[in-house]
């Protein structure tokens, strides 16, 4: 994919958006059977004398130690942090696993492996930005988007935020290890990529209402990444090698975008806010985590029937919009009601979605993941405080003061 990548450095030169757009660092994505031989060779290449990984249990024994084994014979020399659970058993990315993380990396180490999914790149990428250590990045199952991206979303005294961090400067993903990764988490990657309906119209909404930067080239590689899954999904319900390297590169592809544009928005809108906000409680209730993609994928239909109808019959009514205080948002609405309604209508309906999740096993509904109607009806009425972003949610919440939705879908 490295062709990919100078092709998009070619076209982001090109891009008049008025953004400054990121450099892409990674110097190498590797997607085959066997990667982990390559990332062994190119440690050796780049004249690194001492990798150290961090993983879980899980990861090491899924992907680590067959990784040593490579590094073993290129005669490198490496160390193992394997970051500890929580009382549930779940690897959280919160002070604990930070501060392990910095405690165990070796003096001598020059360069991190990332071994596992989005957890454990989100620990390394704080653990490589704050020493100064590069990572590579060595995902064990297509579970997130966030494997080639900036952000590293940590949760700090129980709130979950997005700190931009560092990119890896490569990427090895051995198919076979993500082709055996468990079920639930190859349709947490799918939920992954089909939150992009949402978070791309939400993207587009707040630039068009309320001027927030956006760049068509980053929302062009997110389009083609998010529709490259779904006319395949057939393909990746399967969980042959096909499908999984369908899924692994269109995952790859979103998180370049947000790298390329050195923020989540391409990715990551009002369906995003609602999975962060229901962590939080669950972190707070000592409750067991639910994978990412899983609520994303959950929040993206929720919302897709709210977005649908109450948020256009709303900008498309003259008289509601009369009524709203903010005179600039709603001159803005009217001068791209044709876009804005097309945007929002062109979102599948929370059927589709939930047709598509369930090909691959994945949860369609907030009940199937432990998530309450009492949860999902104040989440939808205050999520949208988690970003400055203003998203369809944020609009409905704070500009048209609509504290009820309709929640059939709970």
């Amino acid at each position: 994919m490295e062709e990919y990548i100078r092709e998009l450095m070619t076209l982001a030169h090109k891009c008049d958006c008025g953004n400054d757009h990121n450099s892409i660092p990674i110097e190498k994505i590797v997607v085959a059977k066997g990667a982990f031989a390559d990332a062994a060779v190119f440690v050796k290449n780049k004249a690194f004398k001492h990798a150290h990984l961090i993983a879980d249990e899980n990861t090491f024994h899924a992907a680590g130690k067959q990784l040593t084994h490579h590094l073993t014979e290129e005669n490198l020399g490496f160390s193992v942090c394997l970051i500890q659970p929580d009382a549930n058993n779940d690897v959280v990315a919160d002070e604990k696993s930070l501060v392990q993380a910095l405690l165990e990396l070796p003096q001598e180490a020059d360069v991190i492996l990332a071994v596992g999914a989005g957890t454990l790149h989100d620990i390394a990428r704080f653990t490589s930005a704050k020493t100064g250590v590069p990572f590579i990045s060595v995902p064990t199952a297509p579970s997130v988007d966030g494997f080639t991206s900036l952000g590293a979303p940590l949760i700090i005294r129980g709130v979950k935020t997005t700190f931009q961090m560092t990119a890896p400067m490569a990427l090895f993903a051995d198919l076979a290890v993500l082709k055996n990764s468990p079920q639930k988490m190859i349709a947490a990657g799918f939920g992954d990529m089909l939150a992009k309906y949402t978070s791309l119209a939400d993207w587009k909404f707040g630039h068009l209402v309320n001027g927030e930067s956006y760049c068509p080239l980053a929302a062009k590689i997110t389009r083609e990444a998010l529709e490259s899954c779904v006319e395949r999904v057939e393909e990746i319900s399967i969980g042959d090698e096909a499908g999984i390297r369908i899924l692994i590169e269109a995952l790859i592809m979103s998180g370049l975008a947000m790298l390329l544009f050195g923020q989540s928005p391409p990715a990551s809108g009002g369906e995003h806010h609602l999975s962060h906000y229901w962590e939080m409680e669950f972190l707070q209730q000592n409750r067991p985590a639910v994978l990412h993609g899983a609520k994303v994928g959950v929040s993206t239909s929720l919302l897709a029937d709210i977005y649908k109808k109450e948020f256009i019959e709303y900008i498309t009514n003259s008289e509601r919009l009369a009524s709203l205080a903010d005179h600039l948002i709603v001159k803005n609405i009217i001068a791209n009601s044709l876009e804005i309604t097309a945007l929002y209508n062109e979102i599948p309906s929370s059927s589709q979605l939930g047709g598509h999740l369930a090909k691959l096993g994945g949860a369609t509904l907030p009940k199937q993941l432990g998530i309450d109607h009492d949860l999902v009806t104040r989440s939808l009425s205050e999520a949208h405080n988690l970003r400055n972003r203003f998203t369809a949610l944020k609009f409905l919440n704070e500009a048209v003061n609509y504290p009820k939705f309709i929640c059939e879908l709970s």
